[in-house]
């Protein structure tokens, strides 16, 4: 007997309470980040609205005062927030929520949608993660609605309608429901055809399906929800044009997304296949709000992250942490205990997968210390690039900028921001470039 057979026999253990375990997981999970939001709550406390010394004369005592509420206000919903999912989830454990909805979609298959030319275990696991991606929407709606229309509002962030609003809620269920059920079908299938070695085509499936999004995305789902309009010929499109022929980035177009639509908060991006053509989309807050050397150093840190192949790593390391997760599924899909512990006779592999997916917050929380740890050297990195292209007050302008104008935190914790922030907080960034420049010279 292999040691993968011997570990998913030993993971297979009848009367086991899975329940229990996974509610456990839930709680810790929600623990472990309040105290993280805790820590960071009595941080902003310590410190008070007094401004970090590196940063005296540049963010006005005003700013950050309202900085301060902003990041109070936040953390608390987020614990708020965190609790009622939490509720959500309890609830969902000890009414056995899932198999009545997994009995629900049998129900529904068998009658209202009798029409449908297609039945079996699969399509019934269709219908059922729509049902669950439904009743997730219940949810969190109301909570979006909250942080969106009181908190955003409050704060001057908000640009949306309540129509706007609504209609993207609409949009972005109608794509769950396209495009979920479609990855969710591929999935499916791969797992009943390839059994227990169905780890490495899965990974082969799902970075297909990342390529096809890079490329999709842009072209089709992003006008559903933002116009993007060419950049005008000026002074910043010649500084931008001349920063990528410069460094021979592969720039195919230059556009201006209308963020101002939703939010007053400011960024820019590229778009495209990391071997590919790429187009630089810039918020249209973030060209209000900066002089044309700002966008371009701005962009001269994204480029970086081109020139330093950090898109290519990030796509690779995601593989390798897919195919892991996919390995570690494979230890419970046919796992009997679990689909007894939550009320199942059958092993339907969409239910392991959502109990699975509770299973792994252990893992899922290290992950998120390790990619944050991963991202914050290559945005140092990406500084660096543009420091050495001559941008160091430039970019120390426009991040000073961009953290005031989104009211960031000026002081955080060191382990809540190691769990929460993949990019270092503004101090650590100014001190960094300032310390690359003094080396330039």
């Amino acid at each position: 007997m292999s040691f993968f057979s011997q570990l998913t026999g030993a993971l297979d253990k009848p009367g086991f309470n899975w329940k229990l375990l996974i509610a456990g997981f839930s709680s810790a999970e929600f623990a472990f980040e309040a105290y993280l939001s805790y820590r960071q709550i009595k941080k902003l406390q310590e410190k008070g609205h007094q401004v970090p010394q590196s940063l005296k004369g540049k963010i006005e005592e005003d700013v950050a005062l309202k900085s301060q509420d902003y990041s109070f206000t936040k953390l608390k919903f987020g614990i708020f927030s965190d609790a009622v999912n939490l509720l959500y989830n309890l609830t969902w454990i000890k009414f056995d929520i899932l198999p009545k909805l997994w009995n629900l979609s049998g129900n529904l298959l068998a009658n209202s949608l009798a029409f449908l030319p297609w039945k079996g275990t699969l399509v019934q696991s269709l219908v059922f993660v729509n049902l669950l991606s439904i009743a997730g929407l219940v949810v969190s709606l109301p909570l979006s609605y909250y942080s969106t229309f009181v908190i955003e509002e409050k704060f001057g962030f908000n640009k949306q309608t309540l129509k706007l609003w609504i209609t993207d809620a609409i949009k972005g269920l109608l794509l769950s429901f396209v495009f979920g059920t479609a990855i969710y079908a591929g999935f499916l299938k791969i797992v009943d055809y390839f059994s227990d070695t169905f780890m490495f085509y899965m990974s082969v499936f799902m970075f297909v399906i990342q390529i096809f999004f890079i490329i999709f995305y842009p072209k089709f789902i992003q006008p559903l929800f933002n116009k993007l309009t060419p950049l005008e010929d000026g002074e910043l499109k010649q500084s931008i044009e001349k920063l990528a022929a410069d460094q021979k980035f592969p720039l195919d177009k230059l556009y201006v997304i209308d963020g101002s639509k939703r939010s007053s908060h400011s960024n820019a991006y590229f778009l495209g296949l990391p071997w590919g053509t790429k187009q630089i989309v810039i918020f249209d807050t973030l060209i209000e709000k900066s002089s044309v050397d700002e966008v371009t150093a701005v962009l001269g840190h994204e480029i970086g992250h081109w020139a330093l192949s950090h898109t290519t790593k990030l796509l690779l390391i995601n593989q390798v942490q897919l195919f892991s997760i996919f390995s570690l599924f494979a230890l419970f899909f046919k796992n009997k205990s679990l689909y007894q512990s939550f009320g199942f006779s059958g092993q339907p592999v969409i239910i392991g997968f959502t109990l699975f997916s509770d299973v792994l917050k252990p893992f899922n929380a290290v992950l998120s210390f390790a990619t944050n740890l991963l991202s914050r050297n290559y945005e140092y990195q990406a500084d660096e690039y543009a420091v050495d292209l001559g941008y160091s007050s430039d970019l120390s302008s426009a991040l000073i900028s961009l953290h005031k104008e989104n009211l960031s935190s000026l002081h955080v914790d060191w382990l809540y921001s190691a769990y929460s922030h993949s990019h270092p907080h503004l101090t650590e960034r100014l001190q960094a470039i300032e310390f690359n420049a003094k080396k330039e010279k």
